[in-house]
């Protein structure tokens, strides 16, 4: 399962996968080119509603998870922490209607991993907020990305038939 989270104004990947007895969970922080790998075996790891128990690096941890859509409210060690978790779904949509999760005034980035199916722009073009860029294929359905505000494209840093993963810049403004 991918994951990006929002935690204090970071930005993390997450991975989490099961493997050989174990949950193999990979985190990596936004900026950062290497992944911080954990292993936590399944029977250290009991969950029940919204509480998940587990023990790491010998020391055992109680973690209660209230959700509400993106935000999550995570009880630890006698502290609370708000985050956003975003799983693929959820980062697609965001995608869709920022221009790009993470994207800024000058760029457009991918919120997921997907193929550029059409490219509807070129350098130089002035385009209207709201208006269509490309065309990116994600979770086996075809979504427009569109400007995020009124913009003139600097550069195009892909082209039809890129697979692109998720953060990738897209389009320059």
């Amino acid at each position: 399962m991918y994951f990006e989270a929002l935690l204090k104004k970071k930005k993390y990947q997450i991975n989490v996968s099961k493997r050989d007895y174990v949950w193999f969970v990979q985190l990596k922080e936004e900026g950062s080119d290497e992944w911080d790998e954990f292993h936590i075996p399944y029977s250290d790891f009991e969950e029940a509603d919204n509480i998940i128990s587990f023990i790491f690096n010998h020391e055992s941890y109680l973690v209660d998870v209230v959700s509400d859509g993106l935000d999550c409210q995570v009880y630890s060690r006698g502290s609370y922490r708000d985050l956003k978790i975003y799983n693929d779904e959820m980062l697609l949509h965001e995608s869709l209607k920022s221009g790009g999760m993470g994207g800024n005034d000058s760029s457009l980035r991918a919120g997921m991993p997907g193929k550029i199916v059409k490219i509807l722009v070129n350098e130089g073009d002035e385009v209207a907020a709201g208006k269509p860029l490309l065309v990116m294929e994600a979770m086996k359905m075809e979504n427009e990305m569109k400007a995020p505000s009124n913009v003139k494209i600097t550069k195009l840093h892909v082209k039809p038939g890129d697979n692109v993963e998720s953060g990738a810049t897209l389009i320059s403004f």
